[in-house]
């Protein structure tokens, strides 16, 4: 793997642990283990960040699809 494919991977996983972090505590402040039970989840800013956040992390950044 060249060094700015490391680079940018590193880019994209530390936001991923970033956005895993700020949720995680948001759900621990609700006492919550998943934000299925929130109320809030369709409306939370930080489960939307996370999910983008995943969705980057997959695609590297670059726009378009990924196959599972």
């Amino acid at each position: 793997m060249s060094e700015i494919n490391e680079v940018v991977k590193d880019i994209w996983e530390e936001k991923l642990e970033t956005e895993l972090e700020k949720l995680t505590e948001c759900q621990k402040s609700k006492g919550l283990e998943s934000c299925s039970k929130c109320e809030l989840m369709f409306d939370c800013e930080t489960r939307e960040a996370y999910v983008k956040a995943v969705y980057e992390s997959m695609n590297k950044g670059q726009s378009g699809g990924f196959e599972f």
